[in-house]
């Protein structure tokens, strides 16, 4: 039996597919955008399943099939592991479990679950029998090879990219065929928030950060309203001949790429290529140029957030944003006291592995204040509340920008620390972390 037979024989409905999770069982989605008809279908079975003990396992939560709603906890037992738009209610209300992840050691695959289901979403097979997991790879495939059953969704609009991204149908259990949601790609950022109109300053920590960057760097731009419009606000204005090692593309990425600037003639590791796990946040213009594109290469999350991958790239600048941070350069990207509105993602990795990158830099950013209700705050503060969790050590904070300048903490006491970052400060919050800083480090 060739392979195309063996394909249309594992062709199901997503009705006979669901009819698979039985009481108890752990069914995961693969990370990236859910399978949106084996979703529904799931959901179809709710009253049936209820308290039978069926966990579900949802790491980047895109699509809202109604159990992130009030109530839906009694049905299934969700787990995710990015807070986003979509969940971030059930988050606060602390209806839903959340699993931070780990980043060390990936080559031990301690980010793979076993899950008695696996649901992921493919491209239909190519005329050799492969499927791509288009434009998001993360860790797909491995999360293939580890579950015990995988069914998975055919979505023709996926594209095929270079890299590692693809797996023959003999390696999947079953195919449903894709349903649409109807919803239009590309209304979010990275991490599924809405778009909104960029503030002012956006423009003004473009420049500041611009100004740290050389020709010839290799870059990586993390997930956040901030970061992910720092390249069409003028990032790179003047730079030639950069490379990108970094977890997604952000607006601009792909036109850059197409234009030459970025090129990756000069990185040390993928000589050539823009190395990402997940392709994301252009036009459907830049999709469509990166689809088959040679210079795109999806890797594995575990390759692409090693560490020693990282470090090993001379000239490696990681650029990501922070919620908050204090006076002696404690950074947190994930949550305020006990509330979680974030991931640390590659955040740790790309941190480390640029410190210890031959010519690298470690930039964060983040606007000076934040609104909360009707109160304009300061993101630069005296302590971070209780229960915070601490992203970045300040041990390992090195250039801090906001849009009133940067503030380099590199080797620099807690007094130096606390006066560097009271300099970027919003001027309305200045006086009174003076005060702060004054009673905390002076006698």
């Amino acid at each position: 039996m060739d392979w195309q037979e063996k394909y249309s024989k594992k062709m199901i409905s997503s009705e006979e597919a669901v009819a698979m999770v039985k009481p108890g069982d752990a069914v995961a989605f693969t990370a990236g955008r859910e399978a949106y008809a084996i979703g529904l279908a799931l959901v179809s079975r709710v009253v049936e399943l209820q308290g039978q003990g069926v966990k579900v396992f949802v790491p980047t939560p895109g699509y809202d099939f109604g159990w992130y709603d009030p109530g839906w906890e009694n049905f299934f037992d969700l787990t995710i592991m990015m807070a986003t738009a979509t969940c971030q209610h059930a988050i606060d209300e602390k209806r839903i479990d959340f699993n931070f992840g780990t980043i060390i050691p990936f080559h031990m695959n301690e980010d793979i679950m076993e899950p008695d289901i696996l649901l992921t979403e493919v491209s239909p097979p190519d005329g050799k029998g492969f499927c791509s997991f288009g434009q998001s790879l993360w860790n797909k495939k491995r999360h293939v090879r580890a579950a015990k059953l995988v069914i998975a969704e055919v979505n023709a609009n996926l594209i095929r990219t270079y890299g590692d991204n693809f797996i023959h149908v003999s390696e999947i259990d079953y195919f449903v065929e894709h349903v649409s949601s109807g919803a239009a790609p590309g209304t979010g950022s990275l991490a599924g928030r809405k778009k909104r109109t960029p503030e002012p300053y956006v423009k003004d920590i473009a420049g500041h950060v611009g100004s740290l960057m050389k020709d010839r760097d290799t870059f990586q731009i993390g997930v956040g309203r901030t970061t992910e419009l720092l390249v069409q606000h003028g990032l790179l204005d003047g730079r030639q001949d950069m490379g990108y090692h970094s977890e997604a593309t952000p607006p601009g990425i792909i036109t850059l790429v197409r234009e030459g600037m970025i090129n990756g003639k000069y990185k040390t590791l993928n000589v050539g290529k823009v190395t990402v796990t997940s392709l994301g946040g252009g036009t459907k213009e830049e999709m469509e140029w990166a689809t088959d594109n040679p210079m795109f290469e999806l890797v594995d999350v575990a390759y692409l957030e090693d560490i020693r991958v990282i470090a090993a790239h001379d000239n490696m600048v990681a650029i990501n944003q922070a919620l908050a941070i204090e006076l002696t350069g404690q950074i947190t990207a994930e949550g305020l006291g006990t509330r979680q509105v974030s991931v640390a993602g590659g955040q740790i990795p790309f941190v480390f592995g640029s410190l210890l990158s031959k010519g690298g830099r470690s930039i964060t950013v983040l606007p000076s204040t934040a609104r909360v209700g009707d109160r304009i705050t300061s993101r630069i503060m005296p302590t971070l509340p209780e229960g915070t969790p601490i992203t970045t050590l300040r041990n390992c904070a090195q250039y801090i920008v906001t849009e009133y300048g940067i503030a380099n903490l590199w080797g620099k006491s807690v007094r130096q620390r606390a006066e560097e970052l009271i300099s970027i400060a919003h001027q309305d919050f200045r006086s009174e972390l003076r005060a702060a800083a004054k009673k905390r480090f002076w006698a």
